[in-house]
């Protein structure tokens, strides 16, 4: 069944070409991502400027729905096309980045880098929800994530590698490359025209995919519950030095095996996440997700090489459950009139959590002993997963979604 539902998802046209662009920009991405803040550090001298460059690429997440109101209105096509040519040129301008006084170019750059992201993510779910079965909607997510998360595996040490023989100019480059082949493959994405959308006033237009999200029994769950798991997650994620040096009392480098390790998991459930939806309620998938990612956080806090490695593979596979899950009932669910604006607003209140307890986990470890802090966070995963499979139920989560059709009646 799960092979016969990943080439059905393969064999459909627009699904198969946005996991090509997935693939080839998702490369570029992962290493400008690592490239950035040691560019920055590198310029400057500055930690909190380095950490500002990462900042910089979630900083648009904030305005995602006003952002998800233009991915409404302008044909997904044109728009996917457009924002991969002008983000090719832009990084090309990097390369004029070469000393401290220059270093506000690249956070420019940057910030229209996240913009840009939002932007195609909620025009990429209006093609998907229009072209892919609903069934097999999260075989489709899965399989994003698990293109998504093999480039992570790939890419930092591509452009690690690069980035030391010949600087960042050169990562830009191979970014601005991934950025230019995408729009290539975008432009075989079939042609399809936004649905009209009743007349709402401009403030109605910015405030439509809230309502959608807050208004669904099937999504406000779903949100809210990745909310507080990225909260987690970010919290987790300011801790994963502190765990390397304190508890198991390796170097800073160490991060790296981890997180590979932690890709390696998130590969694993992108494959899985689609037959595991058709027979899971969502609820429950989305909660088994965040109970395995909250006990591995917890056991973080334990001493042993073993342990921790078991630990990000289990993080790697349960935290992607909550972004997969949700997102899938967000395109199932939403009409297309709001697709853009709804996926946005969702990404943006799963997301900001996200970056906002990166900050505040950097205070608590000044304050807290790690070995508290992480079970702390495991305890209220783990409260979350709870709360979600015990609460109110929406339609679409009573119950798996219905078997796929055979051949014959597909």
């Amino acid at each position: 069944m799960t092979g016969s539902a990943t080439v059905r998802v393969l064999r459909d046209r627009t699904a198969g070409l946005f996991l090509v662009v997935v693939v080839v920009s998702g490369f570029g991405t992962s290493a400008m991502w690592l490239a950035a803040g040691v560019w920055v550090k590198s310029l400057t001298g500055s930690d909190s400027l380095a950490a500002l460059a990462v900042f910089a690429m979630w900083l648009p997440v904030l305005v995602g729905p006003a952002l998800g109101t233009i991915a409404d209105r302008i044909p997904a096509k044109p728009l996917l096309v457009g924002a991969n040519l002008v983000m090719a040129g832009l990084l090309t301008s990097l390369t004029t980045v070469d000393s401290a006084g220059r270093i506000w170019v690249l956070f420019v750059v940057l910030v229209l880098y996240g913009a840009s992201f939002v932007l195609m993510g909620a025009a990429e779910s209006t093609l998907i929800a229009g072209a892919v079965d609903a069934r097999l909607l999260g075989d489709f997510n899965g399989l994003r994530m698990m293109a998504s998360e093999g480039m992570k595996l790939l890419a930092p040490l591509a452009g690690a590698g690069l980035y030391a023989r010949f600087g960042g100019g050169a990562v830009a480059l191979l970014d601005a490359a991934s950025f230019a082949l995408a729009a290539g493959v975008c432009v075989l994405l079939p042609a399809r025209e936004p649905a009209e959308a009743a007349p709402a006033g401009r403030r109605g237009e910015l405030t439509a995919g809230i309502r959608q999200v807050w208004g669904s029994p099937v999504l406000r769950p779903l949100v809210l519950a990745g909310s507080v798991a990225m909260l987690c997650a970010g919290l987790n994620g300011a801790a994963i030095y502190a765990v390397i040096d304190d508890v198991l009392g390796h170097s800073p480098t160490y991060a790296g095996v981890l997180y590979a390790v932690q890709g390696a998991g998130s590969v694993v459930v992108g494959l899985l996440a689609g037959p595991l939806l058709r027979r899971l309620a969502e609820r429950v998938f989305t909660a088994a997700g965040i109970a395995l990612f909250a006990v591995a956080v917890g056991v973080r806090a334990l001493p042993y090489d073993a342990v921790a490695l078991v630990a990000s593979a289990a993080i790697g596979a349960g935290l992607p459950c909550v972004l997969i899950a949700a997102m899938t009932a967000v395109q199932r669910e939403t009409p297309e009139a709001v697709l853009g604006r709804t996926a946005a607003t969702a990404n943006t209140m799963m997301m900001v959590p996200n970056a906002v307890a990166l900050a505040l986990g950097a205070g608590l470890i000044a304050l807290v002993d790690i070995r508290v802090l992480l079970p702390l966070v495991g305890a209220a995963g783990l409260l979350t997963a709870t709360l979600l499979v015990t609460g109110r139920r929406g339609r679409l989560t009573d119950a798996p979604a219905g078997p796929l059709p055979s051949s014959a009646e597909a």
